[in-house]
This record gives structure tokens, sequence and C-alpha cells, in this order.
């Protein structure tokens, strides 16, 4: 199912939550809602669910209005965070529960009920669980009751609101895993709200980005990890060094390093800030031309197969954050208090 948000605003009281959002979904994809706290994600998921109104706005499914369908009407299953599982019932009744209450002439038989059930109780891989109850579940065991729960009425659109968010690391990484390949193998369409850059990232087929009630940047996760539309993505998305100084005519001046921007060749003496990601450095013992800046080794963490640097610009006295791969650490056989040479490999600057 397809799905279109056009004009839709929403306040609470003073706070305006959503201003004029637009956004087309296409039916079978898996969209990612990312961006911090207040920034209007949750609100925008629960708009399309129907737990919301807009107060101005549509919401279309497959071209149909559905702003003022209940979200019993909607064909949509909901997960929430921290599972809203029935506490006294079991795995079985809590993933049930959907059929159960339908009315009589929409209902299930028995037998039909407790097929699905199972059905799904291998889908999410918990067979042998049916009879214990949430408090006898780990974590992730719960998220995918609640997922199974979700998925037995069979929704058209399964929206999942922060799904990960209570879990630890090592399981929501598993559980990422699992929910890719889940959705690739049911093909529904999928929107889940997250503020965790890596799990947008290694999960949606495209990423919508939000700050402040808007749409920033909407496209693949190659597309704006590589190619931010303005700073706010830019910061947002990763680690990254921040320089401020000038640009006019095709070229930004950051401190004691100049470097070409074309693109702002019209550009007359604007202020401007530069972002670079910190493994997107070139590392030498010695100079090798003008964009080359010399700093001072203060720290190395290393971190896996990599080593994180906290270097000093010796011109600014400010500290970088630069990341290379340990095989490259023991060749330049670099050391802390140690001075070499960096200059950015890839580097963007944005006008103020």
């Amino acid at each position: 199912m397809s799905i279109e948000v056009k004009n839709v605003s929403k306040k609470f009281g003073t706070f305006q939550a959503l201003h004029n959002v637009n956004l087309k979904i296409n039916s079978g994809e898996l969209i990612a809602l990312l961006g911090p706290s207040g920034s209007g994600k949750t609100t925008l998921l629960r708009i399309i669910a129907g737990l919301e109104s807009p107060d101005s706005g549509q919401i279309y499914f497959d071209d149909r209005d559905v702003t003022f369908y209940p979200v019993q009407a909607r064909g949509v299953g909901f997960v929430f965070q921290h599972y809203a599982l029935f506490r006294h019932m079991t795995v079985f009744d809590n993933i049930s529960f959907g059929l159960r209450v339908r009315p009589r002439n929409k209902r299930p038989s028995p037998t039909e009920i407790k097929e699905r059930v199972q059905e799904l109780l291998q889908l999410v891989q918990l067979e042998g669980l049916a009879g214990r109850y949430p408090s006898q579940l780990s974590g992730g065991q719960r998220q995918r009751v609640s997922l199974a729960r979700a998925l037995a009425v069979q929704p058209q659109v399964l929206l999942l609101d922060e799904p990960f968010g209570a879990l630890d690391t090592k399981v929501r990484r598993e559980l990422r895993r699992w929910l890719r390949r889940l959705h690739d193998e049911l093909q529904i369409t999928t929107i889940f709200v997250t503020h965790d850059q890596e799990e947008a990232l290694e999960l949606a087929n495209r990423i919508v980005i939000m700050n402040h009630g808007q749409i920033e940047q909407e496209g693949t996760p190659e597309e704006v990890y590589d190619h931010p539309a303005n700073p706010f993505v830019f910061d947002f998305l990763g680690s990254v060094n921040i320089f401020r100084g000038r640009v006019s005519h095709g070229k930004a001046t950051l401190g004691a390093i100049e470097i070409h921007a074309p693109e702002y060749a019209d550009r007359k003496d604007s202020p401007a800030v530069a972002y670079v990601r910190p493994h997107e450095w070139v590392i030498d013992r010695n100079k090798t031309d003008d964009t080359s800046m010399e700093v001072v080794i203060r720290y190395a963490h290393p971190v896996g197969p990599t080593i994180r640097l906290e270097v000093e610009r010796l011109d600014e006295e400010e500290i970088l954050e630069v990341e290379l791969t340990k095989e490259r650490f023991h060749e330049l056989d670099l050391s802390v208090s140690q001075r070499i040479f960096i200059k950015p490999r890839n580097i963007r600057v944005f006008p103020i």
C-alpha cells in the first residue's frame, strides 16, 4: 500500500509539531523517520496511524483519503517502543488479541486463530513459547511478540515507534538484521521512527530526516550520508569536524588553509561553515600541499579495527577528530605528542 502525506500541520498548544509536511511512500518501502527529539517524527507516525488528527492536510492510502478514518479502519499494525504487552496474558493470548476482539461476523474461528498464531510464532522465531508470560521473556523476545501481535491482523501498513530503543546494543543489532529479513519476506509498507542514525542507515530503503516539524532531506541512505542537503543533515548524520571561515569567488578560507569551492563562484566574502568527517582525512608525516594542516596528536583510542585520534591544530588551537585503520597507524609509526600533517580528502562548504 502506498501512502501520501499532503500539507500536514499539527500544533500542541503553542508548539508547532509539524509544519506543512509532504511525503510520498511507495508500496513495500521500508522508511525511516529520523531526527532529534521534538523534530515531529513520532507525531507524523501517529497521524499516519490515526492516533492523532492533523490540524490541516490530508493522509492518503492508495489514493484513498483516510484523514478522518479511525485507527481501526486504516488496516495498520503499530509497534511501540516499550512493547505494550498485556502482562496478565500469555504470548499466545497477546498475539491473538486483535483477532479475538474483532466483530463476530469478521472474527476467525478458534482453529483459524490458533493456526495464525502458530504461523506468527514460527515467523518471529518464538516457537514453543506460546504459554509463557511477558515477564518470562527477554526484551528482544517481548519486542518480537509485540511485532507478531501487530502482524496478526494482517495489516497493509506496519508502523514502529522507536522499536529497539529499550534494548541493549547487541540485541538491537540482532533485531535490526531480523526485521530487515522479515520485511524483505513480507513486503509490507513499513515506517519506523528512530533517533539512531546507524539504525536508519542500516535498515531503511529511504530515510526522511526531520527537524523542527519539517523535512530537511529525504533519500537513500547513501544519498543523505554522502550528499547532505544542508549543515543540519551533515551535522546530524555521524561525527563531523566543523570549520568556520569565509567563501568568496569560488574559494573558501578556513583559518590557515584555502580550498576551492567552485559552486560558490558568485559569492562575495560570505561567512561559511565547512564539514569534514573523521575518516575523510589524508594523514602524512610531511606537508604535501597548501591544504595540509600541522597538528599534534593528543590522544589515540583503539576502537576495534580503527584508531581514533584527537589532534590539535597548531594554527588555531582547535581539537579535531581523525579516524584511520590500525594498519595505517602502525605504517606511519604514529604516537601521542607527535606532530603530523592532515588534509581533507572530502570537505563540504555551506555559506551561512
